[in-house]
């Protein structure tokens, strides 16, 4: 690529590393040449070159590893709707797409990781020739810029595992939001990024701007969001949503992973890549929390009891756990502080806002108009975190897993033991459900599955995790619980969603070992799932808010509940169908079946 390495250009970086970034940038220009093509090594000559790819290099200017403060200059200046907000946030806009493109996502199918990866409606196919074309078009626009913001960071907090990232993009915002979310390098660490004492990194082009051709073959619309594993780098068009670059980089560190040390070790020496978030206590203990979007994994995991690793994605090592992010992720719909203190006040100078809405006279955001898109969202530094744990990696094993559903049916028990086959089972199932009311037309709760809670980051096959994950839970003794924060004594518009002060009362007795130390006679098993639940009082969550069978009952629709225990069995046994070809029997056996 060539992104200003040559004599005459402008560099904004510091003076000591300036000649070790031209060098870097300029062994990635080689790449984009052919050997026949290759530039003879001749200023004049290359000169030429870059005049045939549209740039000036008299013009363009690199911006590399720029601070808040510089980023935040360059967006105010030349990005359009982009703003300060009253507590100092940039607040921006991200154009036509407020969230992920799941459907344009293709990763390249190539001799390196074809076997290994988890071909289908996750990880569809691109041929090699279709990224390298959109490979050409991204750095053909990036080459036109005035402006290329460069930034290097790395993915995960632990030095023997982490994956260093490079990010090149035209927009300071998408500068901003990844010096957010990856760690950021120390100084000595940057000198030894640019001196090649690192691995090579992951690269992320993104020309978000300008649209992929939709007649290149695989391409499904003007959005192209591609991987390519064995080039190691990342291409982005048509989209302007900085959320994919995260999500971009989940997914290689999903892949690479499981593959460290080594790919030949047994599942439980082998590095689990998880999309969860992870707290510990003031004893050590850990926990890791599982769920999907509504059920509560971020408020549980905010604790201010206990310090907080991450809130959306770890690895668990043989030595402990790291966090992959330099930062949080989160979701700003009805934000309050009264709600989520930690989060309302982490939204301030060096924060990224997107597509919120604000007061222009006050610049007083509000958080409840989603009339620009419900996905508002906000990135800031893990340190605005109050209780954070710096660096974010814990050198213990995890104590618990939390799995958290919303079951708005009003089934599943408000928490179960789980045995390490049935964990493995609800693992790969990643339960919830949508409430109704919330689109035109649907009356009925939804249920909504998402493999590994993270089913659209995924590269192995779902069970590949799960047989990690299940391997490490022995190894470590570490039991597994199910949550539903969802609704209790009937579904949505009949019973009543469980309190939150009895789910955070649930989640401090598997904390301090009320649940685990409860005998046998003290828990029943839910018909059907096979679920083993209190039945018993805990703390002060009564009995018949623990058994939904007694819950039922008190609302006196007992014979009701049986029909929606049979329902939602059958959908769980829909969808797992899908993965039988790979599972066991036991975990199969695990799930719940209707006679």
């Amino acid at each position: 690529i060539c992104l200003n390495p040559f004599r005459g250009s402008a560099m904004s970086a510091p003076a000591h590393l300036q000649s070790k970034l031209d060098r870097s940038l300029q062994q990635q220009y080689l790449k984009h040449w052919t050997p026949c093509e290759e530039p003879s090594g001749n200023d004049g000559e290359e000169h030429v070159k870059v005049q045939q790819l549209g740039l000036d290099p008299s013009k363009v200017e690199v911006f590399y590893n720029a601070g808040p403060a510089v980023l935040y200059e360059q967006a105010l200046r030349y990005e359009k709707g982009t703003n300060i907000t009253a507590t100092g946030a940039l607040c921006v806009r991200s154009g036509a797409k407020t969230g992920r493109s799941p459907q344009d996502k293709r990763v390249v199918d190539e001799p390196s990781s074809t076997r290994d990866i988890w071909w289908g409606k996750v990880n569809m196919k691109l041929e090699e020739s279709s990224f390298l074309v959109n490979r050409e078009r991204a750095i053909d626009y990036l080459n036109t810029q005035d402006r290329i913001y460069v930034v290097d960071g790395f993915a995960g907090w632990d030095p023997e595992y982490r994956v260093p990232v490079r990010v090149i993009t035209s927009r300071a915002y998408h500068a901003l939001y990844m010096r957010n979310m990856l760690v950021v390098p120390t100084a000595e660490e940057l000198d030894a990024f640019e001196a090649d004492a690192f691995p090579k990194p992951f690269v992320i082009y993104n020309a978000g701007m300008f649209p992929a051709n939709r007649y290149t073959a695989g391409m499904s619309s003007s959005t192209s969001v591609a991987i390519n594993f064995e080039r190691g780098e990342m291409i982005i068009l048509g989209t302007q949503y900085a959320g994919e670059m995260k999500k971009g980089v989940l997914t290689v560190m999903m892949y690479l992973m499981p593959l460290r040390p080594a790919r030949n070790l047994a599942p439980a020496a082998r590095a689990l890549p998880l999309h969860s978030s992870c707290n510990v206590g003031k004893e050590g203990d850990v926990t890791l929390f599982f769920g999907l979007s509504g059920t509560g994994k971020t408020t549980l995991s905010a604790d201010p009891a206990r310090f907080l690793v991450g809130d959306d994605e770890h690895v668990w090592t043989t030595e402990g756990v790291f966090n992959i992010e330099g930062g949080c992720y989160a979701k700003c719909i009805d934000l309050s502080r009264e709600k989520e203190p930690e989060i309302y006040d982490a939204i301030r100078y060096g924060a990224v806002l997107e597509n919120v809405v604000f007061d222009e006279w006050t610049r007083e955001v509000d958080y409840e108009d989603v009339s620009v898109t419900e996905n508002t969202r906000c990135a800031y530094p893990l340190q605005h975190i109050p209780n954070a744990q710096i660096p974010a990696t814990v050198k213990t094993h995890p104590t618990n897993i939390v799995m958290l559903t919303c079951d708005a049916f009003g089934v599943l028990p408000p928490v179960s033991r789980l045995t390490p086959e049935q964990a493995m089972y609800h693992f790969i199932a990643g339960y919830t459900a949508k409430v109704a009311g919330t689109e035109m037309g649907v009356t009925e709760p939804t249920a909504t599955f998402s493999a590994c809670f993270g089913g659209p980051f995924l590269v192995w096959h779902p069970y590949h995790y799960a047989e990690m994950l299940s391997a490490k839970m022995i190894a470590h003794d570490c039991p597994a619980w199910l949550v539903n924060t969802g609704w209790v004594g009937g579904g949505h518009g009949v019973g009543r969603r469980c309190p939150l002060k009895y789910t955070r009362q649930i989640v401090d007795a598997i904390h301090d070992g009320t649940l685990a130390g409860l005998p046998d006679s003290s828990y029943e098993t839910l018909d059907v799932f096979g679920l083993k639940h209190p039945k018993v009082q805990v703390k002060d969550v009564p009995e018949d808010v623990l058994s939904p069978r007694l819950a039922w009952a008190a609302s006196g629709k007992g014979e009701e509940y049986k029909v929606k225990v049979k329902h939602l069995a059958d959908l769980f046994e829909k969808n797992f169908k899908q993965y039988e070809d790979r599972c066991s029997a036991d975990v199969i056996a695990a799930g719940p079946h209707v006679a």
